[in-house]
């Protein structure tokens, strides 16, 4: 009997699986430290414990999209090691901040299957928890992946596709213990923006750009132990290409919205997202937002507010997202709908 993993196929799942996934971590000061190397990131919460203190936390929580990252790699080797692409997002919040001395670990629970009609591959659907070592869930979220078939031959699964909202209500926003704004520091935090200042409808163009490194993009897949095989084995890919995992695009789309969004402090919640085209080493890499919503929460001085974030390797100043026939333009990378918190 082999006693290596070759990983999961399309046909090996089936709705109400649940997967435990190894290995629990612990994270870190070093994880801060290196995911701010990685990444432009400058979200004064996340950066200063005494900012945070003063926000009414317990000292500067890890970046949420770190935490995001760790759970998710986890996955990986259960969900998406075989995976041809990671297709979609939906329903996910962010429940309680991590901070350094957590540790985390993850579970999914499989909600839906559908093989597709070249009978190749399949979509499957799970539901991820990350817990802390207190078995608290610390952030949920739905993603679908499409999965190859280890036999083309082999019956699929029973189709079921699960109904997903297109939004976490505001109501169920999760603002974290203690979160205060009322006394915000804006000088410090970088911008003068609050939340008020925002309209629906508007474009934010964030103008700075990164090109994505090859070395850095395998840096941080490995830091979060993900192994999918598309990200580090250049045989893997007909085009002997290595694709860029598409958490490392939305770090870097995150990090790079600070110019325009600085206050936009904590994400709480991911309605949908969808890794529109392939990114590679070598490709740069821009940012814009759309405002889609705001809501008021009720915690002191603390709105939330809903954002597009458009990452990709257009033109300067291009927002174009979709062209004829609704589909994406080519040159759009991300698009990923979430909600944060902004002081009033």
């Amino acid at each position: 009997m082999t006693k290596t993993n070759p990983g999961r196929f399309f046909e090996d799942y089936r709705v109400g699986d649940v997967i435990r996934h190894a290995i629990p971590r612990t994270v870190a000061e070093g994880e801060r430290a290196l995911y701010h190397a990685l990444y432009p990131a400058r979200g004064a919460i996340y950066s200063s414990d005494d900012f945070a203190a003063r926000c009414g936390l317990d000292g500067s929580p890890l970046d949420d999209l770190l935490a995001f990252h760790v759970v998710f790699g986890k996955t990986v080797p259960d969900i998406s090691l075989n995976a041809v692409a990671n297709l979609g997002y939906a329903e996910g919040r962010w429940l309680k901040p991590v901070y350094p001395g957590d540790t985390l670990r993850s579970e999914s629970q499989v909600i839906g299957v559908k093989q597709n009609s070249n009978g190749t591959s399949g979509n499957v659907y799970v539901r991820t928890r990350g817990l802390n070592q207190n078995d608290e869930v610390v952030l949920e979220y739905v993603r679908w992946v499409m999965v190859r078939k280890r036999d083309a031959a082999a019956p699929a699964p029973a189709e079921d596709v699960p109904q997903l909202a297109k939004v976490v209500a505001p109501a169920d926003l999760v603002v974290p213990e203690g979160l205060d704004f009322t006394n915000y520091d804006f000088e410090l935090a970088g911008e003068p923006h609050r939340w008020g200042d925002y309209a629906v409808g508007e474009i934010i163009d964030h103008v700075d750009a990164v090109t994505i490194e090859e070395a850095e993009h395998m840096l941080a897949t490995r830091l979060w132990q993900n192994t999918a095989k598309v990200h580090f084995d250049a045989t893997f890919r007909e085009d002997g290409q290595r694709l860029i995992y598409g958490g490392h695009v939305i770090s870097m789309a995150r990090a790079l919205s600070f110019n325009g969004l600085a206050n936009a402090q904590m994400i709480v919640a991911l309605n949908g997202g969808a890794h529109a085209n392939p990114c590679f080493a070598g490709d740069t890499v821009r940012a814009w937002s759309e405002v889609l919503d705001k809501a008021e929460t009720d915690a002191p001085g603390v709105g939330a507010i809903r954002l597009r974030l458009v990452a990709h390797k257009g033109a300067p100043g291009d927002t174009t997202l979709k062209g004829e026939g609704g589909k994406y333009a080519s040159h759009v990378l991300l698009d990923l709908d979430y909600w944060a918190l902004m002081p009033l």
